[in-house]
């Protein structure tokens, strides 16, 4: 893949909310996993966990702990990635919550675009209640959780979004 390919790959990414009642093969999510493993972290701490939550109870629970977004109880598999602050913060104290943040965002980033690699549509949802998400999954104190990813066969796209011209974010040496 050539640099034009790469970046028509990552801008034809788009959030699906909308899912065929279609399984998620196992050697996909274990793909998916796997291109999560691969993610850079802090210290080569990996300070992320995640869990795989397919059963539609737990979906439904996921998806009221999420502002009762549907596409979180209709997806055939919903990641909950979480930063694990212990493994963070054994080696850098306070600053590892954020490391520990940071590489559980790279790691559902990582498992987002492997998604789309594989023509699975997702949806990365950040508005939850996190001692909600926390109950319903059982998360220890130490693990936080960062996202919830959708993942599934999409019934559509929703179409490209504009962003802001790349010259919006970037400043020269200073702001």
């Amino acid at each position: 893949m050539d640099s034009s390919e790469f970046l028509g790959f990552l801008s034809s990414r788009t959030s699906i909310r909308s899912y065929r009642e279609e399984t998620l093969d196992p050697g996909a999510l274990a793909y998916m996993l796997s291109c999560a493993s691969s993610a850079p972290s802090a210290g080569n701490l990996e300070s992320w966990d995640v869990v795989v939550v397919t059963e539609p109870g737990t979906k439904e629970a996921l998806s009221e702990a999420a502002l009762d977004q549907p596409h979180i109880r209709e997806a055939p598999v919903v990641l909950v990635v979480g930063a694990n602050y212990v493994r963070a913060m054994s080696r850098y104290g306070d600053r590892g919550i954020l490391y520990a943040v940071c590489d559980a965002s790279i790691a559902c980033t990582y498992m987002m675009l492997a998604a789309h690699a594989l023509g699975l549509g997702s949806c990365w949802t950040g508005a939850f209640d996190d001692e909600d998400v926390r109950d319903v999954l059982g998360l220890p104190q130490h693990v936080r959780p960062v996202a919830l990813l959708a993942v599934g066969h999409g019934e559509q796209t929703s179409g490209m979004t504009s962003r802001l011209p790349v010259e919006e974010h970037v400043h020269l040496e200073a702001w």
